[in-house]
């Protein structure tokens, strides 16, 4: 289960970094139409909310520690919070549905939390890789790992 646990984060992770890539295509489209995003959208609201999920379920069936767990499911929420805040952006365009600064500004903050959930699947998949480590030969009596004798 380790195994697998260090496999899906690394796919959670290559989910994100395609991510970044997908917006850029969206915003570097020209002419922008409404499928600029499609991609992005894709990817964002559907493969991502799975790998994570899947990250946090195979976190607690590799048996890692109570942290590791909470820090599998933290990007669980900060997924949540990504479209939403896009909504809210998009909901302080004027009246010809042009961008007003707090828009912009709101929006901005839908890149930073992208980055930070990013941040945080990064230490997941270190730990996740840490914690599938071979216990070396001979460490009898030492612990390795939270809670777990070597």
């Amino acid at each position: 289960m380790r195994k697998a646990f260090v496999v899906i984060s690394a796919l959670l992770l290559v989910a994100f970094a395609l991510q970044f890539v997908f917006a850029a295509v969206g915003g570097f489209t020209k002419p922008a139409g409404d499928d600029a995003y499609a991609l992005h959208s894709v990817n964002g609201m559907a493969v991502i909310p799975v790998l994570t999920l899947l990250t946090a379920v195979f976190a607690a069936l590799a048996k890692a520690p109570g942290r590791l767990i909470g820090l599998a499911t933290l990007p669980i929420g900060l997924v949540v919070l990504q479209p939403l805040i896009a909504m809210l952006a998009e909901a302080f365009t004027d009246a010809s549905g042009v961008s007003t600064p707090l828009g912009l500004t709101i929006g901005g903050l839908h890149a930073l939390n992208g980055i930070i959930v990013v941040h945080v699947v990064v230490g997941v998949h270190r730990a996740a890789r840490q914690l599938a480590l071979p216990v070396p030969a001979g460490a009898a009596g030492v612990v390795a790992r939270e809670g777990e004798p070597v």
